[in-house]
């Protein structure tokens, strides 16, 4: 999500000299990332990208506290001034003050059951007040930040919330029907009127206020409803403020499709703690800009409290992971103005995480976060790694990063990567259901049998694609075989469809044979298909790797044996030197009998002589075939001489073995 706040907004929370441009820099480098920087009269607007992990920057102030850290890493002058709240002596000084008043505090006058467990924190008010316009600062602060000014009443909210990250909502006390709410879960079926004059028809399982009546008048942290919002009447609020879970939030307001900042704020969990702060702030906003006087206890209920953790991070491993050495001090002042508290004990830091960051920071890893992102990639030395033969002998044994290697290859050659069932219904099994491996209990008619093969499911990929004209999809995964009294054998596979005009089998054939290259797997052929045709079967190392298939002339697929491919898999390359002599090409035409395979053509070509060091297939048409042929003597120029000879040995073996002549 973003937002925008104004620079003189953030400056009333962070004293520094830097420009506002500086600001962005610094922060955009470390944290969140500030995307503009817009001129506004003689201010400057930041329109700031917040990522999911950190709701504790969707504020003046937590941006202001980040700022206050990030800033003199780089050794800029800048101090964090936190959001200031009435203190308790001030706070018993007013109840003092409204106890001997004619506004003496009502016990009564609002109550609150939480009939859910789905709610961490409540907090709530009642406070008379006076609406009327927001002042001008407040108003050009909000619709700077892109949110409307409409009242001082709703306007305090939207402030509130985006100062602290927390957001508020304001009810009309005399239109909520009673003195009593229920926060329950919606029914199925219930309807609701937002305050926007939408009508919504809940699924059940949203978070809603119910009043004594059994009207719905509010969906908590979501959207207020319009019978229970202010109006130009409201003399009495409800200043309220909650902390409900954040995955039954994201998924009320997906559901409903109602995506408002509150929402988009709530769902990812923010912290209860906030609640307090929230309501204390708003409090001294409507004091202040209201006229507001507090008439009620203030309700806190708190069944899901929110503990700090402890993380433990050794000094040793902070420097380990960040490749240089960063002092103690120097860890535990970033973390502190970060606020978290810090002990160090001989080499270990025990980190105490603030509950604001209690869902963003779980691990030692976090903490070295923390300190690099602070301290800036940007300053840590970049070195190439020291080449650790060790290590690539470990990832030739390590199926994964084959697997990721291929899965990157494919993806540069134009094929998207999908992910089908194992189960398959019986019109996709190949072969006899006698020996499938089935299911015993299985949910639908769809996922009876475990298949033997990836080729069907793919297939139905593209049939449920077929507006596409151009389908290049592969999948790597299990299949199945059936054992007599054991567990099916499983074995992976990887297979691909490619649906195109007119497209050629060496097409195909050539993708796989560079995919082999690249892999180091050298020792593989291809063999004619069984079922005859242009369809192939391939070997290495003479064993059963898979083979290509041609569908129709738009359509073929492959598959292959993935445990056997990387089995032959390697890394290690031999080095083999540049000829300081030029090579000699020559392409020759040859009438081929269409049952003579091309493979043991170019494999006799080979066989002539050691200065042929290429021969590859060009160009195919009836019965010619067309070679390329790369003759090159590393000792040597070839002479004209030489190449007729050659030329001539091999014309001379072909005609020997098949009878195969020069077009």
């Amino acid at each position: 999500m973003n937002i925008k706040i104004l620079d003189s907004w953030l400056r009333e929370y962070l004293q520094t000299d830097a420009t506002a441009y500086e600001v962005a820099k610094q922060i955009s480098l470390t944290s969140v990332s500030i995307e503009r920087v817009e001129k506004h009269k003689d201010d400057f607007i930041y329109d700031i990208e917040v990522t999911t992990n950190r709701p504790d920057l969707a504020s003046v102030n937590g941006l202001a506290r980040e700022a206050g850290t990030v800033l003199p890493q780089n050794g800029i002058r800048a101090i964090y001034k936190p959001l200031v709240l009435m203190h308790e002596e001030k706070q018993s000084s007013t109840n003092n003050e409204i106890a001997s008043s004619s506004l003496t505090p009502v016990h009564d006058l609002l109550k609150i059951e939480l009939a859910i467990k789905a709610v961490n924190r409540v907090c709530a008010v009642v406070m008379d007040v006076k609406i009327d316009k927001s002042p001008e600062q407040v108003i050009e602060r909000l619709e700077t930040s892109g949110i409307r000014s409409l009242n001082n009443l709703i306007d305090i909210t939207n402030y509130v919330m985006r100062v602290t990250g927390q957001p508020t909502h304001v009810f009309d006390y005399d239109r909520l029907g009673g003195t009593e709410l229920t926060i329950r879960e919606a029914k199925t079926g219930e309807e609701i009127t937002t305050l926007d004059n939408k009508t919504y028809t809940l699924n059940g399982g949203e978070v809603i206020a119910e009043n004594e009546k059994g009207e719905i008048v509010d969906l908590l942290a979501i959207m207020g409803l319009k019978n229970s919002v202010v109006t130009e009447q409201t003399k009495r609020i409800v200043f309220f403020v909650n902390n409900i879970d954040s995955n039954k939030i994201r998924k009320a307001s997906m559901n409903l499709g109602i995506r408002t900042e509150a929402a988009q704020l709530n769902e990812k969990h923010l912290d209860p703690n906030l609640c307090e702060v929230a309501l204390q702030y708003g409090i001294q906003l409507y004091q202040e800009l209201a006229e507001g006087k507090v008439v009620s206890p203030i309700i806190d209920l708190y069944p899901h409290a929110s503990e700090e953790k402890q993380v433990v991070v050794s000094l040793a491993k902070i420097n380990s992971v960040i490749g240089i050495d960063i002092s103690a001090e120097k860890s535990i002042d970033i973390l502190t103005k970060l606020g978290f508290q810090v002990q160090q004990e001989e080499d270990n830091l025990y980190v105490t995480v603030p509950t604001i960051r209690a869902y963003d920071v779980t691990l030692p890893e976090d903490i070295i976060e923390e300190i690099a992102r602070v301290y800036g990639y940007h300053n840590l030395p970049v070195e190439l790694p020291s080449l650790n033969t060790q290590q690539a002998i470990q990832q030739e044994k390590n199926p994964f990063y084959w697997e990721q290697r291929i899965k990157n290859t494919l993806k540069y050659w134009g094929f998207t990567e999908t992910y089908t069932y194992s189960m398959i219904p019986e019109n996709l099994y190949e072969g006899p259901l006698n020996e499938a491996v089935t299911i015993s209990n299985p949910l639908n008619e769809e996922f009876v049998y475990m298949r033997n093969t990836l080729i069907p499911s793919l297939l139905r990929v593209v049939s449920e694609n077929k507006s596409y004209e151009q389908v290049k999809i592969f999948e790597i995964a299990n299949v199945y075989q059936k054992r007599q009294n054991k567990l099916p054998e499983e074995i992976r596979m990887l297979a691909g469809v490619i649906k195109q005009k007119q497209i050629s089998f060496f097409v195909v054939k050539g993708y796989l044979q560079q995919l082999f290259n690249d892999l180091g797997v050298n020792n593989y052929e291809f063999k004619p298909s069984d079922q005859g045709g242009d369809g192939t079967k391939i070997y290495v190392a003479e064993k059963y790797l898979g083979d290509i298939e041609i569908l129709d002339e738009n359509l073929i697929d492959f598959e292959l044996n993935f445990e056997l491919l990387i089995a032959h898999a390697s890394l290690r390359k031999t080095y083999i030197p540049a000829s300081k002599f030029p090579p000699v090409l020559e392409d020759i035409s040859l009438v081929i009998p269409a049952d003579i395979l091309t493979q043991e053509v170019i494999d006799l070509i080979k066989k002539q002589s050691s200065l042929i060091v290429n021969v590859e297939l060009i160009d195919r048409y009836e019965n010619n075939r067309t070679f390329h042929v790369i003759y090159r003597d590393n000792e040597k120029n070839l002479t004209q001489d030489e190449i007729k000879t050659l030329h001539e040995k091999i014309l001379s073996s072909l005609k020997k073995k098949w009878q195969i002549k020069e077009e």
